[in-house]
C-alpha cells in the first residue's frame, strides 16, 4: 500500500507543477488554489508513504516520478521540444525508479 501512495504522491507532485506554471506567479486564484492543495497533499502523501518505506529509495521515486510526468506534460501542454536526448533521459529516469523500485525492501 505504502507504494501506491508514494504513486499518487508523485502524481500530486505532477500536479502541484504544473499548476505552478498556470498559477503565473501566483497572481491566478483558482489555479494558485490548485497549486497548494495539490501541494500540500504531495507531502502529506509522501510522508504517510515513508512510514514503512525508506527514505532514499521513496524520496528518489517522488522526485522521479514528477520529474517524468511534469516533463511529459510539458511536452503535451507547453510545447516544450521532444527531442530524442530528452527522451532518452526520461527513459533513464524511469530505469531508475524501477531499479530502486526492485531494489527497495519494504517494512510493511
Amino acid at each position: 500500500m505504502a507504494w501506491l501512495i508514494l504513486f499518487v504522491a508523485g502524481l500530486c507532485e505532477v500536479a502541484w507543477a504544473v499548476g505552478l506554471k498556470y498559477s503565473a506567479g501566483f497572481t491566478r486564484p483558482g489555479p494558485t488554489a490548485f497549486t497548494v492543495v495539490t501541494l500540500v497533499a504531495s507531502l502529506v502523501l509522501l510522508g504517510i508513504a515513508l512510514r514503512t518505506l525508506p527514505l532514499g529509495s521513496a524520496y528518489a521515486i517522488w522526485t522521479g516520478i514528477g520529474s517524468i510526468g511534469t516533463a511529459a506534460l510539458g511536452i503535451a501542454l507547453f510545447r516544450e521540444p521532444m527531442t530524442a536526448l530528452r527522451l532518452a533521459c526520461i527513459g533513464l529516469i524511469v530505469a531508475g525508479i524501477v531499479g530502486l523500485k526492485i531494489a527497495t525492501p519494504t517494512e510493511g
